[in-house]
């Protein structure tokens, strides 16, 4: 097979390894910068052209598979590139649809809200009227608020009084910055589970622990990984939220609270270093396997709705 890498960067652990798994399986791989890409969006011939560095002639791009490592910072023209590949045919392991309704926050929380799956309680509100009605909708101090649009822990805050809460709404307010407010669960201990789903299947799930002092338990941030054996309930409430999102390969997060497991996030481009180290797994080589037996039922279908 023909497989594209949409990636930025060739030199990212997540790229070389996705790579070298396709490569090892005797599959063509290169990767492409999205930002290079340019479209011909016509009904005849859609087609996705590169242009790299120094190169003459811009490239007319073929692929039999395309796998999407689009960052936060250029999903909406990666978006396009990747839905100009679609409109042509080719299969992508996750598609356009499903990549920009899990980097929407808000919107990601109201599909999982609507298809019963547990979360944090969450609440949301435009008008600074709401900050008091907020911080008690979620219980109270300690809380969250996160910026709609972070990742790798960014944009997440810790106000652990209500007068630091109300400080704090206040000031994304004047900021005119989109945000939720989420509860704080004490019991998780500034630990989470990032289950690696591929296909429908739990691959791989390691435990993160955030260092001493600090509450958000992202590697990129000094958390600690370690493998972890999950319980039945996590195993289906990891599979079912990434179904929700319609993503093939996918990261879901979840802590553990009092009232069961919760899910935090469902992220569309995890990164394979932190868990393929600490659990020995070749994550890379299952999603080329799963890529392999996928793509012969032609361009993938939708998962979920809205």
């Amino acid at each position: 097979m023909k497989i594209g890498v949409l990636s930025r960067n060739a030199k990212l652990y997540s790229t070389r390894r996705l790579l070298e798994a396709a490569r090892e399986r005797g599959h063509d791989a290169r990767v492409i910068d999205v930002l290079k890409c340019y479209m011909n969006i016509t009904a005849n011939n859609p087609t996705v052209f590169f242009k790299g560095k120094g190169q003459g002639e811009p490239e007319a791009l073929e692929f039999d598979a395309v796998i999407p490592r689009i960052g936060a910072s250029v999903t909406q023209y990666g978006a396009a590139v990747l839905r100009q590949f679609e409109v042509g045919g080719t299969y992508s392991v996750n598609e356009s649809i499903a990549i920009t309704r899990s980097r929407d926050k808000l919107r990601a929380h109201q599909l999982l809200a609507r298809r019963g799956i547990g979360q944090p309680v969450t609440s949301y509100a435009h008008s600074a009227d709401a900050t008091t009605d907020l911080i008690n909708s979620v219980g109270g101090a300690p809380l969250l608020v996160k910026v709609l649009k972070s990742t790798q822990g960014n944009g997440v805050v810790l106000a652990e009084t209500r007068k630091a809460a109300e400080s704090l709404i206040n000031a994304f307010r004047g900021l005119e910055a989109d945000f939720l407010v989420q509860e704080f669960v004490k019991e998780a201990s500034g630990s989470d589970i990032r289950c690696f789903v591929v296909g429908d299947k739990v691959v791989a799930a390691m435990q993160r622990t955030a260092q001493p002092g600090e509450y958000r338990s992202n590697l990129h941030r000094g958390g600690s990984a370690q493998l972890i054996k999950l319980r039945p309930d996590e195993r289906k409430l990891a599979t079912k939220a990434a179904q929700v999102m319609g993503l093939y390969v996918s990261g879901v997060d979840i802590i553990r609270s009092n009232h069961g497991p919760l899910v935090l996030e469902v992220n569309s481009s995890p990164g394979l270093e932190g868990i393929e180290k600490a659990t020995g797994m070749d994550i890379a080589g299952a999603i080329i396997e799963f890529i392999e037996k996928d793509s012969l039922k032609g361009p993938n279908k939708m998962k979920g709705k809205g």
